[in-house]
């Protein structure tokens, strides 16, 4: 049953159209805490995409539909999950759903041309109903999809349809603006950035900490796929240098997938000199193990090269770790006001070494994450309730 909120404005109806759990990632989680921080505030519902491209041109197909997932949607938001790449019949069971709920605004959460059909024809359907659509940006283009000319040119043509529809956008940094303005070409529409909420469904209290580091040494952990622009090799290259000159000061635990073949950091991990002093999960672990992997480390090591947004950046957060993060892309302005930050260049790994010996310096330490999904949840409400919106 749809329980009512005098918490927010009078008369919205939010529907949040992201990614189903199907097809699990960092977006997955983002739809289900962004729609459950509304649902206090206004009536919400999601539509989620599903199949999010034949499951054999996944990266991650081996885990496509496994139950990795641990959180669910409040009980009193409608979800529809969810539309198909191939629409039939899920694309009409959608549109019946959308007609259904009537929502005001419907808020789509953008980062891979794979739905870019699919969000197109709900957009047209809201529309055409008499709504608002507001787009939610956290790539604006798939860094591996811009290598490819042909999916270039489809999100270039297509997507700029979809952001003529659109009467708002949201932003997670003011580095994406100037960006977001050259692709499409917005103009004056209104524009909200809203920091990134965190992560905070994963909980490391009174969980079995998984660590095969002994005690006395500093667990430094990369989590999340493994890509080329992920910079996992130059954290290699680095923990190497930095254990030749403080030998078993450190120890190196890598959970993440391989994604697009990028086997490089795999075979530089292999092939280490203090091999022996790394840890390696290569494959896309359930929200348990998450816990208990972040609960055994002693800090967090992301050193990607470029990057808008960052999900474990937001999850190292909220569990209060030290944590290292390349001065790239939004994420300066993500982590700006955490504590317990160490940024460091891109592609640098002489920096890393430094930043290595001061997280080991930082080992034991706890800091407050300062976001939270009620400041995204008014930030969003505010948006809608603007000019225009």
């Amino acid at each position: 049953m749809r329980r009512a909120s005098s918490a927010g404005p009078v008369g919205v109806r939010v529907c949040i159209v992201g990614s189903s759990t199907h097809f699990l990632s960092g977006i997955s989680y983002f739809t289900l805490r962004l729609a459950s921080a509304l649902a206090d505030r206004v009536p919400v519902s999601a539509i989620l995409m599903r199949q999010l491209i034949p499951a054999a041109l996944y990266p991650g197909r081996d885990r496509v539909g496994a139950q990795l997932a641990e959180v669910r949607y409040p009980p009193h938001v409608p979800v529809f999950d969810g539309v198909d790449w191939y629409w039939v019949p899920s694309m009409w069971n959608a549109a019946r759903f959308l007609t259904r709920e009537r929502p005001t605004h419907v808020v789509f959460q953008w980062w891979t041309g794979a739905v870019l059909h699919s969000f197109l024809a709900l957009a047209l359907l809201q529309r055409t109903l008499g709504g608002k659509v507001v787009i939610e940006f956290h790539e604006v283009q798939d860094p591996d999809e811009a290598k490819f000319p042909l999916a270039r040119w489809y999100v270039s043509v297509f997507a700029g349809l979809l952001m003529r529809l659109a009467n708002g956008f949201v932003l997670h940094s003011d580095f994406d603006e100037p960006f977001l303005q050259e692709r499409f070409a917005i103009g004056t529409r209104p524009v909200a950035v809203i920091p990134h909420g965190p992560y905070d469904h994963h909980a490391t209290d009174d969980v079995e900490p998984l660590r095969e580091a002994p005690a006395e040494a500093c667990n430094l952990l990369f989590f999340g796929t493994i890509r080329h622009y992920k910079g996992l090799e130059d954290l290699v290259e680095a923990f190497e240098l930095a254990s030749d000159a403080e030998p078993g000061r450190y120890w190196l635990t890598v959970v993440g997938e391989t994604w697009e073949g990028w086997t490089q950091p795999i075979e530089m991990i292999r092939a280490s000199r203090h091999a022996r002093r790394i840890t390696l999960v290569n494959r896309y672990v359930t929200d348990s193990e998450v816990n208990r992997w972040f609960a055994g480390a002693d800090a967090v090591v992301l050193p990607y090269r470029r990057s808008s947004a960052s999900g474990p950046l937001h999850l190292s957060m909220s569990i209060g770790h030290p944590t290292v993060v390349t001065s790239v892309g939004g994420l300066p302005e993500a982590a700006k006001d955490y504590e317990g930050i160490v940024f460091v260049p891109p592609a640098d790994v002489n920096a890393l070494v430094d930043a290595l010996e001061q997280v080991g310096d930082l080992r034991g330490r706890r800091y407050a994450d300062p976001h939270s999904w009620d400041r995204s949840a008014e930030g969003l409400l505010q948006l809608l309730q603007s000019s225009g919106l």
